[in-house]
């Protein structure tokens, strides 16, 4: 038994991982190799289709197999992969330099906005390609193509609440008959034409590039779309490990997706006229409908994994400071990782109906992808240079070598993405520039609020050694006060003692700390320092993937010199409105734009798990 159980657990997070960190880059051959050949910018000719099948074969090994399978997996923050956790590793590796670091940091937080252009275009586009195969097993069908794509996004959008537990356990089998049909499809058209096998040597790819440059760089802003979804094989490192990862793509993954691009190119060769749909093309009439079914539902995988990635990226933006306290909606018992935040749900659907309704078409959709995959792809590599610089100590040839020559592949991608602008790239631009300035302007205005909280506080030691001269009644129970800055008095103390003119006998003034780390253990959890007449001074500290639930790490504190009773217990938080006024802090408007955020945010009582019939909320009003 002992010996065949770590077996059969790889077997299963192996079939997981298809089914979650490989449904995005599955879905690319449905549109991935038409895309070079749609606009006409790339001439049909058997020496344009070598080289192309040569370019997306090669960039799959360097891409993904190299620098996301081989290097940057080995990055992991306690395990745990992603844009943020790459962002906490570097920041850590040059905490000893405050200049660097603060760059990081901003060049982090623009990669994690640009990740929700990327989440918007993701789900438009797989879902409208895969639905798009309706045209050509009956063209009259093309009017429906929208509508089905919209009640498709809908239902989808509209079942995030009840999670994913329930249908979660399909993903991973559907997703392995995926990429089987992927490599059906492919072979026996290969199996015609086996002297399509010779673009898996680098020299056509080569040849592609010197010989043509101009028509290699436009073909470029396409063939990188064969890589879409690579991040994923790092930001789902956490939950799967890297081995299932590593194996899933060597064993499955690439395998499919390179019969099917080398299948489709071996038709092409054949049957030219097919270009403008190689992927449906290749499949027999009788097998059209169950093939666009079996489709949708890997792109709906491929989207749930992106929407479920948007959830969790929000979650730990806001707990590292860069957004508004949200709604977080637990829909499994078993597993704290599944969360519903409703207005990341429902802002990525308007998002993805208007990037739907407004390209109409996947082709047109195609134009706009790039450019945000690409941003991210630069961001990572410029990361992990410094990672593996400052963090793993290699030398700095090693480390420039390494990661210079990624960047410059990544580079020559974005620059080749970055023509299609004006075609459509403005929009994940747009988006993820919108979700900066939001970030931004929270971190900032935070920022400013602490300032102004600081100008009016009181040392708490002062303050507690002057009440005790002549103290106020003490009534029986525990006073939990919720502080933001740790050893100034909270100003829900000052109103309680006030209007109230009592102390209760046990009082904690508790301070919640998020970390640049992933997870921060119960043994690290508590900090406790007397005060002396029964009032202490407590730090929490959470990571950005911990759930902060204060009443759960309070618990700790038992057996440490404070009691604490469930219903002998009250939670004072203070609550400050906001007014903007002109100085020197934010832009007018920005300021506008944080008073409506932190005016909109969800109450803390919930963010940090206070029980709501012992929660009491003490206001004021704040300038910034």
């Amino acid at each position: 038994m002992s010996s065949s159980s770590p077996k059969s657990s790889l077997a299963a997070l192996t079939l997981a991982a298809i089914g979650v960190v490989y449904g995005d880059i599955g879905t690319s051959p449905l549109y991935a190799f038409k895309e070079v050949f749609a606009h006409g910018h790339v001439p049909m000719s058997t020496e344009n289709i070598f080289g192309v099948l040569s370019l997306m074969f090669w960039t799959l090994t360097v891409i993904v197999s190299l620098k996301y399978v081989a290097l940057i997996l080995r990055a992991d923050n306690n395990g745990e992969g992603g844009l943020i956790a790459m962002l906490a590793l570097a920041s850590q590796a040059v905490r000893d330099k405050p200049v660097l670091h603060g760059r990081l940091m901003l060049l982090g937080i623009f990669g994690t906005a640009i990740f929700f252009g990327d989440g918007v275009i993701t789900p438009a586009i797989s879902v409208l390609s895969a639905v798009e195969g309706l045209e050509v097993a009956a063209p009259g069908l093309h009017a429906y193509i929208l509508p089905v794509t919209l009640a498709v996004l809908t239902a989808l959008f509209l079942v995030q609440r009840h999670g994913t537990a329930s249908v979660g356990r399909f993903f991973g089998p559907i997703t392995v008959l995926w990429f089987a049909v992927l490599a059906v499809l492919g072979a026996p058209h290969i199996a015609r034409n086996p002297a399509i096998l010779a673009a898996l040597s680098p020299h056509y790819a080569l040849e592609f590039l010197t010989a043509h440059p101009h028509t290699a760089f436009v073909a470029l802003g396409s063939v990188v779309l064969c890589v879409t979804g690579a991040e994923a094989l790092y930001a789902d490192m956490g939950h799967f490990g890297k081995k299932p990862i590593r194996l899933a793509w060597f064993s499955l993954v690439m395998p499919a997706l390179v019969i099917n691009y080398f299948g489709q190119g071996a038709m092409l060769l054949a049957h030219p006229e097919n270009a403008k749909n190689p992927f449906y093309e290749m499949a027999p009439t009788w097998a059209l409908y169950p093939l666009i079914a079996l489709a949708t539902a890997a792109t709906v995988i491929a989207s749930q994994a992106l929407i479920t990635a948007a959830f969790s990226v929000t979650k730990q933006a806001t707990q590292l400071g860069y957004l508004p306290r949200m709604r977080v909606l637990h829909t499994s018992v078993k597993d704290t990782g599944q969360i519903y935040l409703p207005a990341v749900n429902w802002g990525l659907y308007v998002c993805i109906v208007l990037a739907v309704v407004l390209f109409k078409s996947s082709s047109n959709l195609a134009a706009a992808y790039g450019i945000a995959v690409t941003i991210d792809m630069l961001i990572t590599t410029t990361m992990t240079f410094f990672v593996i610089r400052y963090g793993w100590k290699y030398p700095w040839w090693l480390c420039a070598g390494a990661t210079g020559f990624f960047f410059l592949v990544d580079f020559t991608y974005f620059a080749a993405n970055v023509v299609k602008v004006i075609d459509g790239g403005w929009f994940p631009v747009v988006i993820g520039a919108a979700m900066f300035v939001l970030l931004m302007t929270w971190k900032q205005g935070r920022k400013l609020m602490n300032e102004r909280l600081r100008e009016d506080a009181i040392d708490l030691k002062s303050f507690l050694e002057a009440v005790f001269v002549s103290p106020p009644a003490r009534v029986a129970g525990t006073a939990v006060f919720l502080v933001a800055d740790q050893g100034m008095t909270p100003n829900a103390l000052l109103h309680n003692l006030k209007h109230n003119k009592v102390l209760h006998e046990t009082n904690l003034f508790v301070t919640v700390r998020h970390h640049e780390v992933p997870w921060i253990g119960f043994d690290k959890r508590c900090e406790i320092e007397p005060l002396g007449r029964d009032c202490w001074q407590v730090t929490l500290h959470f990571g950005f993937k911990n759930d902060p639930d204060v009443p759960e790490a309070l618990e700790l504190l038992k057996g440490r010199g404070v009691q604490l009773e469930d219903m002998e217990t009250s939670y004072f938080l203070s609550r400050d409105i906001v007014i903007p006024s002109m100085g020197d802090g934010m832009a007018g408007w920005r300021e506008k734009l944080f008073v409506s955020m932190h005016r909109n945010a969800a109450a803390a009582a919930d963010f940090l798990n206070l029980p709501a019939n012992r929660v009491v909320e003490l206001g004021a009003k704040l300038q910034i």
